[in-house]
Order: C-alpha cells, then sequence, then structure tokens
C-alpha cells in the first residue's frame, strides 16, 4: 500500500458498514476528505456518511468496542485542523441540513450540515438572523459554528454561539442522545449519565469556590476567546445539563455530536450606513480606535495596506479602494446599523466632530446604498482566502486569529510587524475585527514534502516564530484564539494561556465525558509540543486553477455534484495528490486517483461555472473539467464534433426530428435504441433517452429588418426542444414583445447553422469549437453592421457562451471587419431594460396594480447568476405576477446542455433540495431564462417550467 495512502483496516470497514450503508474507502473518498481549509492534511481511513443522530450513535459505540476514534466534519472550513484525521471520518454535512423557523423567527432550529447564509436566508423574511457572523458564512455550517464557538463581524462576544445557543441535541460519546431543549433534560441526563452528571456538578462546586480560578475565566472571557474548553459555562450555569450544553459550544467535536441546534435570533437592523476610512498607516488607524468605538458603530474592520493592495486584483473591486494608490495606508471599514432611519442620521451626525479630528486619506463618506455597501463588505469577508490565492506558488497559507484588549491593539500590531520582519515574513498580512480587539494574520511558509522540525529551515522559522507570537499576545493579556477554535495549531499552548489549575480541569472534563477518548484527538488539548508543527500540508504547483485554490470551501454550497461525487474543492485536491503521488514515484495510487476522477471529477461536472460565483480567488473549476475532457478526447471524436460544427443546421435539426418521433412511438423503444447505443459508443457519447424529454422543435425563423435596433440570435435549443406543452417558446414570445413594443429585429443570415458553441467548449473539442467561431464572427461582423448593433440571444447559457466567445475574438474584430466590440445581451435583459418601459408606456401593461397571475416561482440558472441577470428575470416576472418567489435553496439545475441526460442522476441529485422549496411554494407557474434548464426543473418538479419571455406575452394577449 501506498505511503501517501495507508492500509484500511478491513475489520474497522466492517464495523462501520454494519452500522452505515454509506462508506468510503476508495482513494478519492479518503485523500478528498484529508484537506479541510487548515494547513494539516491527515487521511482518513474511512468516511462514513451517516444519516440521522441514531445511526451516529451507533457509529460511536462501534468505535468504543472496535477501539477506533471519531472526527466530525460538515463544511471544512475550520482553519485550525479541527475536521482531518487519520482515523474514521464522520460526514455530517449531507444528511443533516434541516432548517426550521421557529416562533416567526425568535428561534431557529437547524441540523449541523446547514450553511449560515441559507439559515439567514430563512430567516430574513422574519426580520432577524443568527447572531454569529462568520466571515465564511457563504459555506460554513452550524456545527462547524457551535464546535468553534463562532462570532464574527458584528456579534462581539454578546450575540456569539455561546450566549445565542438556546438548546441542543448532543450523541454523547456512550451513544446517549441528550435533548437539551427537553424540559426534563437534566433529569435525562442524571439517570442515563450518572457519572457524568454528578462530575459536572463536582467540577462546578469546586471552580466557584476558588476565586483566583473565576477571576482568571472571567478575565479570559471579557474578550474573544476560543482557546481550550469554555470553563466559564461553569460560572454561568448551574444545571450540569446546561453546562455540558455549553462546553460543547466551542469543544471542537470533542465531547458530543451536535445533532441539531436552537438558536435565538437577533432582530435584522435594516437601516445601515457604511464607509471606509483610510489612514496613513497601521499606527494611525489603531489609535483612534477607542475614540471610534464610543460612537457606537456596530462594526469595525481593520485592513491593511498589502491586504488593501490585494482587494484591487478583484475586478469588482469597489471604487473606495481600486481608486487608491497604496504605500503603507491602513484602512477602517466601518458600519453604524439601527432599527430606525432617524435613529441611524442622529447617530452618524453625532459622530461627525470625530472625523475631523482624525488623519484620513479622504473625508468620511458614509453610504446607505445597498449596493456600494455590499461591494465593501465583499471584500472584506473574502480577504483571507483572497490573500492567500495570491501567495507565491508552492506555499503554503498559514492564518493565525489573537485578540488583546482594544487600547493594546496597537502597540501588539506594531510588535507583530516586528516579528515578521526579524523571521523575514515580508508578504506577512492584519486584518480583522478592530472593534473587539480582535486580528487576524496571515504569512505564508514553504514547508517541503516532509516537514520535519529537525530538518527543514522553513518549519524551524515557523516554529520559532510561533514561539515569539505566543509570549508576545499573552504578555499583552491577550488570548491565542478569538474565533477559528484552538484546533491542532495553538493546542500545545492552552496551559500557558489558562495556566495548569484550569489546564487540569479541562482535561478532568475530557475524561469526564469522553473516557475512551474517542472524539477528535490531538485537537484542543495535546500532550504533545510539537503537535502543532506536524502533518503539515504541502502545496506543490500543478496548473493555474489548482495553484490558487486555498481550500477554503467557499465553493462547496453551490456545486450541483456536492452530494453525488465530488465538490470543486474536491476536484483540486485530488489534481494535487495525483501530482504529489506521481512526484514521489507511486505511479499505482496515481492511476488509481486518475481512474475515480473520470467519472467523479469530470463526468459528473456541470461545468456551470457557480463555484466561480463563490471562489474569493475566482477560479471555475469548470475550466479545468474542460481542459481535461480536451486532453482526453480521441481524435476520432474530435473530427466527428469537427463536422458537426461545419454542418449544424442538419444536425440540430436532426436532433429536433429524432425527439419528435421518439415522442410519438413508445418510449421504451426510443430508451431501449439511445441504451444499446451508449453501450457500444459510450455513456458519455450517446444522451439517455427518457420519456419526459419534449418533443423535437421548429427551424429558427430568419427575421430581416433594415432598421432593425438589434440583432436576435435564437438558440439552437428552440430547434432541439418544444416548448412545454401549451407554450408559444421563448422566440415566437419575443417576437410577438417586440413587435408590439415597436422594436425593430433581424436575425443573422445563416442563423441555423450558427451555434453559441457551448457544446464543443464544454466538452473539449476545440477545433469544432473554433469552426463554428469563425463563422459566428462572420454572421455577427454583418448583421451588426461591424459591431454597431447589440447580440441578444434567448437562452441565457448561450448569451454567456457568445459573450466569452467575442470576450475571446476581440484580437481578430478587425480581420472580422468589426470596428467595435460586439455588445452581448440576453433577452430577458434587453426586455426588461428596452421592451418593457415601451409596453408600459404604450398601456400595454400596467405600471402597477393587479396582475394576470397570483404568484410565480423562479429558477434562477447558473449562467444568468454569472451574468447578473437574476434581477432582469424578476423584474420581468413582477410585471405578470403578484408574487415572485425564488426557492432559498436553489442552485444549478445540471442539465447542462445534454449532461442531464447523460448523467440523470446529477440533475436529481442537484435539485432534490429545490424540488422541495418549490413544492412547497405551490406558485401558479414557473419559468426560467433557458430552454435545458427548464426541461430539467420540470423532471425534478413535475411542474411545467417555461421561458419567463412567454408569460409575459401571454399577458398581452
Amino acid at each position: 500500500m501506498s505511503a501517501l495512502l495507508p492500509e484500511v483496516d478491513e475489520s474497522l470497514i466492517e464495523a462501520l458498514r454494519a452500522v452505515v450503508e454509506n462508506v468510503g474507502v476508495r482513494a478519492a473518498d479518503r485523500l478528498a476528505f484529508a484537506h479541510d481549509a487548515s494547513h494539516y492534511l491527515l487521511t482518513p481511513q474511512a468516511v462514513a456518511t451517516p444519516t440521522s443522530a441514531e445511526e451516529v450513535g451507533a457509529l460511536l459505540t462501534a468505535a468504543r468496542r472496535q477501539g477506533f476514534t471519531v472526527t466530525f466534519r460538515s463544511g471544512g472550513t475550520s482553519l485550525s485542523g479541527q475536521s482531518v484525521t487519520d482515523a474514521v471520518l464522520l460526514d455530517t454535512r449531507k444528511a443533516f441540513r434541516s432548517i426550521e423557523v421557529l416562533d416567526d423567527g425568535a428561534r431557529v432550529r437547524c441540523g449541523p450540515g446547514a450553511v449560515v447564509r441559507a439559515v439567514n436566508a430563512r430567516l430574513r423574511r422574519h426580520g432577524t438572523k443568527l447572531g454569529p457572523d462568520p466571515a465564511s458564512e457563504i459555506a460554513c455550517t452550524i456545527g462547524g459554528v457551535v464546535a468553534n464557538n463562532s462570532s464574527g463581524m458584528a456579534c462581539g462576544i454578546e450575540a456569539n454561539t455561546y450566549r445565542t445557543l438556546e438548546s441542543a441535541v448532543l450523541v454523547l460519546p456512550s451513544g446517549t442522545v441528550v435533548d437539551t431543549g427537553a424540559a426534563d433534560a437534566d433529569d435525562h441526563l442524571r439517570a442515563a449519565e450518572p457519572g457524568l452528571h454528578a462530575g459536572l456538578a463536582r467540577i462546578r462546586d469546586e471552580l466557584r469556590a476558588d476565586s483566583r480560578s473565576a477571576e482568571t475565566l472571567r478575565r479570559l472571557h471579557s474578550i474573544k476567546n476560543t482557546m481550550g474548553y469554555g470553563l466559564n459555562s461553569f460560572l454561568d450555569h448551574t444545571d450540569p445539563v446546561r453546562i455540558l450544553e455549553h462546553l460543547v459550544v466551542g469543544s471542537e467535536g470533542t465531547l458530543a455530536f451536535v445533532a441539531e441546534a436552537v438558536f435565538r435570533t437577533i432582530p435584522i437592523r435594516p437601516y445601515a450606513a457604511t464607509a471606509l476610512l483610510v489612514f496613513p498607516d497601521l499606527a494611525a488607524a489603531t489609535a483612534c480606535l477607542p475614540d471610534l468605538i464610543a460612537c457606537g458603530p456596530a462594526t469595525v474592520e481593520l485592513m491593511d495596506a498589502t491586504s488593501l493592495r490585494v482587494a484591487q486584483r478583484d475586478p469588482d473591486c469597489p471604487e473606495e479602494i481600486s481608486s487608491l494608490e497604496v504605500a503603507e495606508q491602513c484602512s477602517l471599514l466601518v458600519e453604524f446599523q439601527e432599527g430606525d432611519e432617524g435613529l441611524l442620521e442622529e447617530r452618524l451626525r453625532a459622530a461627525e466632530p470625530l472625523w475631523s479630528r482624525l488623519d484620513l486619506h479622504a473625508a468620511a463618506a458614509f453610504t446607505t446604498d445597498p449596493a456600494r455597501r455590499a461591494a465593501l463588505w465583499h471584500t472584506r469577508k473574502v480577504l483571507f482566502a483572497a490573500v492567500a490565492g495570491n501567495r507565491p506558488p508552492g506555499t503554503t497559507a498559514l492564518l493565525e486569529d489573537i485578540a488583546v484588549p482594544v487600547k493594546r491593539l496597537g502597540a501588539t500590531c506594531s510588535q507583530l510587524i516586528e516579528l515578521f520582519n526579524r523571521h523575514g515574513y515580508a508578504d506577512a498580512v492584519i486584518f480583522g475585527h478592530a472593534k473587539d480587539g480582535n486580528i487576524h494574520f496571515m504569512i505564508t511558509e514553504e514547508f517541503g514534502d516532509d516537514p520535519n522540525p529537525q530538518d527543514f529551515s522553513h518549519l524551524r522559522r515557523y516554529a520559532q516564530f510561533t514561539e515569539e507570537m505566543v509570549e508576545l499576545v499573552l504578555a499583552q493579556g491577550g488570548t491565542l484564539k478569538a474565533e477559528h477554535g484552538t484546533g491542532r495549531i495553538m493546542a500545545p499552548f492552552v496551559e500557558r494561556q489558562v495556566g495548569a489549575d484550569l489546564y487540569e480541569v479541562m482535561r478532568r472534563v475530557k475524561r469526564l465525558v469522553d473516557p475512551n477518548r474517542l472524539l477528535n484527538p490531538g485537537v484542543l488539548l495535546s500532550e504533545d509540543p510539537d503537535a502543532h508543527l506536524r502533518d503539515l500540508k504541502v502545496a506543490p504547483p500543478v496548473e493555474e486553477e489548482v495553484d490558487r485554490c486555498v481550500e477554503c470551501g467557499y465553493c462547496e454550497p453551490v456545486c450541483p455534484s456536492k452530494d453525488l461525487t465530488l465538490t470543486p474543492r474536491d476536484r483540486i485536491v485530488l489534481r494535487r495528490e495525483t501530482a504529489r503521488a506521481e512526484a514521489q514515484g507511486d505511479h499505482e495510487l496515481a492511476r488509481t486517483l486518475r481512474r475515480e476522477y473520470a467519472y467523479d471529477g469530470v463526468q459528473t461536472c456541470a461545468v456551470d461555472g457557480m463555484c466561480q460565483t463563490s471562489c474569493p480567488v475566482l477560479i471555475n473549476t469548470g475550466d479545468l473539467v474542460r481542459r481535461l475532457r480536451a486532453e482526453e478526447a480521441s481524435r476520432v471524436e474530435e473530427k466527428v464534433w469537427l463536422a458537426a460544427a461545419k454542418s449544424w443546421r442538419g444536425v440540430s435539426r436532426g436532433g429536433g426530428l429524432a425527439l419528435s418521433a421518439a415522442d410519438a412511438v413508445p418510449p421504451v423503444l426510443p430508451r431501449l435504441a439511445t441504451d444499446l447505443a451508449r453501450g457500444v459508443l459510450g455513456a458519455e457519447t450517446v444522451p439517455r433517452y427518457t420519456a419526459d424529454l419534449p418533443a423535437g422543435g421548429r427551424p429558427r425563423d430568419r427575421v430581416e429588418d433594415p432598421a432593425a435596433e438589434a440583432v436576435w440570435f435564437p438558440s439552437c435549443t428552440t430547434t432541439l426542444f418544444a416548448p412545454v406543452e401549451g407554450g408559444s417558446g421563448v422566440g415566437r414570445a419575443f417576437g410577438a414583445l417586440c413587435e408590439r413594443a415597436g422594436v425593430p429585429i433581424r436575425t443573422p443570415e445563416g442563423i441555423g447553422s450558427l451555434c453559441c458553441a457551448t457544446p464543443w467548449k464544454s466538452k473539449g473539442y476545440r477545433e469544432g469549437y473554433a469552426q463554428m467561431r469563425r463563422r459566428v464572427l462572420d454572421a455577427l461582423a454583418a448583421s451588426t453592421e461591424g459591431g454597431r448593433l447589440p447580440v441578444v440571444s434567448d437562452a441565457s447559457s448561450c448569451t454567456e457562451g457568445l459573450a466569452e466567445m467575442l470576450r475571446s475574438a476581440e484580437g481578430t474584430k478587425g480581420e472580422a471587419g468589426l470596428e467595435r466590440p460586439i455588445r452581448v445581451i440576453d433577452v430577458v435583459a434587453f426586455t426588461a431594460e428596452r421592451v418593457l418601459p415601451l409596453l408600459v408606456e404604450a398601456g400595454e401593461l400596467p405600471a402597477t396594480g393587479r396582475r394576470l397571475l397570483r404568484s410565480v416561482t423562479i429558477h434562477p440558472t447558473c449562467s444568468s447568476t454569472r451574468m447578473k441577470l437574476n434581477g432582469a428575470v424578476e423584474q420581468v416576472a413582477g410585471a405578470v405576477a403578484e408574487e415572485v418567489h425564488v426557492p432559498d435553496s436553489w442552485g444549478c439545475c445540471a442539465f447542462a446542455g445534454d449532461r442531464g441526460m447523460l448523467h440523470p442522476e446529477l440533475t436529481a441529485s442537484a435539485t432534490e433540495a429545490e424540488a422541495a422549496d418549490v413544492k412547497r411554494l405551490g406558485s401558479e407557474a414557473h419559468v426560467a431564462a433557458n430552454r435545458t434548464c427548464e426541461i430539467g426543473m420540470t423532471r425534478a418538479t413535475g411542474r411545467p417550467y417555461r421561458h419567463v419571455l412567454e408569460l409575459l406575452a401571454e399577458a398581452l394577449s
């Protein structure tokens, strides 16, 4: 067995499979979960996916009997090494995503796999939100929020997890399940676990009687602190069950599994004003903090000069940052929040005298504009991953997280900078929650292939730096971990922070709750002084997308294949592991990974680009997969698709006729025919016919108008697929709307032979893509009059495909006869901007008042999301329906052209949660902005989906 993939204990696997159906033991399964967002790497023996608290209890019973240890893993966004193990990993993300809003939003019950952003989306309509507001809300889960006692940018310690958790369902290492929200919870704990109940009460009484220890705990928890166990639970709560419940908060999966958590929510203060204050340097920014905090801001976020320079590389960087010539400047992102507009204005007026006293780069300019505020906060929330993504190739990003009293923050930062300089960390970055004295700093280090403190100077440097940093923070009265959890990185230093007596109490807690040390060994408490220097992750250069990735996991919630095969992070991780295996001469492991990757990584990737919408360093894993498909494509396949590009009119029309023929006979016959063809030609070549596919569509109409103000580029999907039964189709709907509004349009000559070329690009057929690209360029150069007219596409994926094609052709626009770049606009955006106002002005549609439908549900497509078209879709739908719904759990349907026909299981997995939401909403009509997505969602929900313009056209008929 490979040194990179330790041998599996078969008796352990047998014990797991006796309890849980889904147990991953393949190389791809184990190595994908060997990585989390931290700089540690441990390869699990197996990855088990339980589906209930009872299964978790049974697994823990098996662990006790078989002698193996267990680590819980949900979002994998932890930065301190809490969710990796070389034993058994339990994936608690997939089966525990429940969200139930209680008491009109005053409380919320969540499963540990529910993502924080998803929970807040459910709460938003009730005017409330969770107290913890971590920057990683896009991907971090409730399980991690509880495990790490998450706080964030605005909540401080007043509304963190510890303060807002109301109750939890806990699975103890013994297998006992305790619902702390039950009226008899304490009695149940006493009866089920008498030793534990009595032991907790004994420690409570001892700590309360020890005034020195009690005072130390109060001091340590007066600022943000996630070092070790939260022994303040013994001072704040009396009943053992309440003490246990709050000890679990911040325990990092070392005491119990949190199967469910109920939070008290906090009200959303809807009126907010935000400003970026820019100071000459870090010292000036931190010096003003006491006066600034006295003004009552909700948040004060610090970003140093390096942070600002990295933020400027983001194409969506707000002007407040992009316009700076950054030298040594430091910024504070300040926001005031109030429940009333008048109170906000009073707060801003009261703070005005301060701004004139500060040494600012420019006058304080507070904005209430939601878009500008969102842009500023986007920059701050993705800062860690963006900075880490810009690290030198081959290095590892290490993020530390400390807190000190606010008055000592400036001195602490100055001494930290001295440490960076002394140890040669020239690219170090400082940012964080200045209002709480809580800063994060990141350094990059190169550890090599087999880190060892005796052999590598880089590791010795890191070890010495860490030692001096610990001394610095403790000397400033600070805490070594403020909100990211102790993890492996600070476990050796817990005793130094809390003292020998309290450290022994922590050890007693662990022995009391988990006497067999089953849960997450090596995390939070460790007797190994070098534990933080072991099992370090290396990042050898592989390829562009892989090298930029920091494995933060922000991409995972939006990935359509996340519950079926791999996430974008997994795809990148396994590319790294394959390269590592090759570099170390383990060619057998590399071959195994490539074989498993073929289906998991390549065939079931929707290449939808949704990962890029949430990636702080803008990685589109679809680009990687498209390149891999191109490398794997045979010469015969390349030639077949090149021939298709040359004869696309006949191919697309033939596909439509074939679907019409299939629709006219019993479904079993075309299904049998395609299954036979898939067996001969391959499942990646021939789509599978299913009875829910529509009949074929109509040839695309040629429209000529010398006075046209736009060039209509109808999608070939309208030729391949007929509209939903009874519908007109988007093409005829758009034509009718333009006619009623008096907007002349034309189509390119030879439109039946043209395509946006997305099928060739997504499959990696480069010659066919180039052939179609040349044909489209020539046609559009003529029809747009050299680029004077915009091009309007009636399918969002085709809009995106055309826009990408034309961007890539900008260097050749002169030879194509283009006087300027061609603007591509989606048909929905064109209708919202141009057609809809004309219809309202002409009285064809009412500006307000009663609508044709009571409610409509929208499926935002991946391409409409990437192009920021969803607002236009909602605007058009709002002209037809009184209520417009977007399901909370919407995501890419993964139909992805023909991917849903090649791999129906991908679409089924991707749409499961959204389909449940659609059923609950019960709207009269269901719409999207892409024909293949409409087919996919119709299949998933049983509701007929059609293009939103069809509804608008019907409203005029």
